[in-house]
């Protein structure tokens, strides 16, 4: 939310949007870095007593989610009417009245059905204002706006939708992959209270295909609304960091531009002239130095002589040397560049000071006040940061504001800085994420946005990141002891619907519940589910079943708690993690491990997994040893091979 977007606070410009399209009262919901949000609002002019738009904070540490967040709102009664839920990183110019008004009049006519209007912006594919990992593809019906269909695309080689889609008695039918989500929703109150009753939706995804698997028997719709000229857009990371900026600076989203001072900062103030150049006070531009386009230097600055600077945003009281090329840059306040630098599309924060004869390749990211240099190149996607790689601590801003300077000091003297990442004068430490922890190296990855795999690797890859795309949004992991206590109360409740024939809906509601008190995260949900219904025949009839018996005993549970599955699993990575948890449960019991093709075969048949998700799990490389010779098993090579065939001829068909 504090995040500088051409030298002003993201949350701002979230703030204009709002007042400018008629809001008077907003609630600002923090749990990280609350009291610096809080004390950066309070000096803004949304808390003077002239703004029509009057601003409350509401902070707690429980905060982990859109979820919990709702869920806080209905317990505490906020909301009676309609509202607009948006996250503090959208930048938009977008008149939501229009959009108001159909949702009220739809709320109006169809009593109270439609509970929420999503705000999308057309764009079309490959459009820099995209971002992969928020790329959607949507089913609507084209005369009404109504959502039937809504899916993530990023990993996905194809789209799969529904039969039921063009069962109905729609007419229009209309899938699009043309259009850009704003993360703007006009809701009703019911939303607030949707969250509450369903503890799994922790996220706006989560709502939205909860909505859409259950609206027949919820009897709740989902609308969308499309604007083809206006500007909204996420900030969800670097890559959009950029664009956003560059649309700013390019006038793309007037009124907000720089010169406006929509903000009221005093420190604000610009002048704006040709090829989108815009100075701050007090700016001072050396003999030879030049500003080719789209450039914005704030009040104090003082740049060098024979300098080159283009697409590129400068923060306040910045000092930059002789012969420096910056292109691509965002420089934020008090930062200091030596002579003979490079910098290429990088982002330097607060205080930052980079040496002489230092170049920056593209998606770099020097964290508040580390030093680089003299004399040495950073490789594309470099990440330094004054925070110790191998130091155990809270999550703290990695390329903000580095809170913990002053107790990085003491640290220094333990641990010296690698003078080969950072140069001879350099601080700071490179952020590598090592082979173990695989959520480094994501977090590191998505700071720039997911990488564009291979068609060779995006193949056997592409499911496995989805897994990435939407992470359950709790900030950790639920204990071993809580998993294995969790695995127990699941297994307790299918026993006790199997004894007294509870619908499946009815079990859905209190594993949810159990999910939601053990801190369950929804790859461990569907790890425990799978194994739980898989031991079922074991625990129940005989721990030393023969493979035979143990498929007879196993298939009609499968068929009663399909509904189970088909709740849970949605996602590529939700069918991969089931996987994984069959794979081990015939890895614990060998003996079983001839009925593999069978369970393979009736999940399939029961539409829980689908075949390219079989396919891509089957063919993945880094799996043990014992995986690698479960996979050599001839029943499961014979259906893989079914698969694969069947696979061909619906390819085929498609083309014929």
């Amino acid at each position: 939310a504090l995040l500088p977007m051409a030298n002003v606070a993201v949350i701002d410009y979230t703030l204009e949007f709002l007042t400018a399209t008629g809001v008077e009262e907003t609630f600002v919901f923090c749990c990280w870095k609350s009291a610096e949000i809080k004390e950066h609002l309070q000096k803004s002019k949304w808390c003077r007593h002239t703004s029509p738009n009057t601003v409350r904070f509401v902070t707690s540490d429980l905060y982990r989610s859109l979820g919990d967040v709702l869920r806080d709102v209905d317990a505490k009664s906020l909301v009676r009417s309609d509202f607009i839920l948006v996250t503090g990183d959208v930048v938009s110019n977008f008149n939501i009245s229009k959009a108001l008004e159909e949702h009220k009049l739809r709320r109006k006519m169809e009593k109270n059905v439609s509970v929420m209007t999503m705000i999308f912006k057309e764009s079309s594919p490959g459009h820099h204002a995209r971002c992969k990992e928020d790329d959607i593809v949507i089913a609507m019906d084209s005369a009404t706006n109504r959502v039937l269909h809504y899916q993530r695309t990023q990993g996905l080689k194809r789209f799969r939708f529904p039969m039921s889609l063009f069962q109905n008695s729609i007419e229009n039918v209309e899938v699009r992959h043309d259009l850009l989500d704003c993360h703007i929703s006009i809701c009703s109150p019911q939303v607030a209270e949707l969250f509450t009753d369903n503890f799994d939706y922790q996220t706006r995804d989560d709502f939205v295909r909860g909505l859409l698997v259950n609206e027949e028997v919820l009897g709740n719709q989902i609308h969308m609304h499309v604007t083809t000229e206006e500007y909204g857009a996420h900030i969800c990371n670097l890559l959009m960091y950029e664009a956003v900026c560059s649309d700013i600076i390019r006038r793309w989203v007037y009124p907000l531009t720089p010169e406006m001072n929509f903000s009221d900062d005093k420190n604000q103030s610009y002048t704006h002239s040709k090829h989108n150049i815009y100075r701050g006070v007090d700016v001072s531009l050396g003999h030879g130095s030049v500003l080719e386009e789209n450039v914005l230097i704030g009040q104090g600055t003082v740049i060098g002589s024979n300098c080159s600077v283009k697409n590129s945003v400068i923060g306040q009281n910045c000092r930059i040397g002789d012969k420096v090329v910056l292109d691509g840059a965002f420089l934020w306040d008090r930062v200091h560049i030596a002579d003979n630098v490079e910098i290429c599309h990088s982002v330097i924060c607060d205080e930052a000071e980079v040496k002489e004869k230092v170049k920056l390749k593209p998606h770099c990211v020097l964290s508040s006040q580390v030093v680089i240099g003299p004399g040495i190149t950073l490789s594309e996607g470099t990440v330094i940061s004054l925070h110790p790689p191998d130091e155990e601590e809270d999550d703290d801003d990695e390329f903000s504001d580095d809170s913990g300077v002053n107790k990085e000091e003491s640290k220094v003297k333990l641990k010296g800085y690698n003078k080969k990442d950072v140069g001879s004068e350099g601080r700071g430490y490179l952020w590598k994420a090592d082979d173990k922890n695989e959520e480094d190296e994501e977090q590191r990855q998505s700071l720039w946005g997911p990488a564009i795999n291979s068609e060779e690797e995006s193949e056997s890859d592409s499911d496995l990141s989805m897994g990435s795309e939407e992470p359950d949004s709790r900030a950790a992991s639920p204990q071993l002891d809580d998993i294995k206590v969790f695995q127990n109360e699941v297994l307790g409740t299918l026993q006790r619907g199997e004894e007294e024939n509870i619908s499946c809906d009815n079990l859905v509601l209190e594993i949810n519940s159990l999910k939601y008190a053990y801190n369950i995260g929804l790859k461990e949900m569907m790890q425990v589910l799978s194994k739980v219904i898989l031991e079922f025949p074991l625990q129940q009839l005989d721990a030393n079943l023969d493979s035979q018996n143990y498929f007879s005993a196993l298939l009609p549970l499968l068929k009663n708690w399909t509904p189970l599955f088909k709740n849970y699993i949605k996602r590529a990575s939700d069918h991969l993690n089931a996987l994984f948890a069959i794979e081990e449960f015939f890895l614990e019991h060998d003996s079983l491990c001839t009925s593999i093709a069978k369970v393979l075969m009736t999940f399939y048949q029961l539409e829980i997994l689908e075949e390219d998700v079989i396919l891509n799990w089957f063919s993945l490389r880094d799996t043990s040893d014992k995986g690698r010779q479960l996979r050599k098993n001839q029943r499961l090579q014979k259906f893989i091979q079914w698969l694969e065939e069947a696979e061909e001829e619906s390819s085929d068909g498609d083309q014929d």
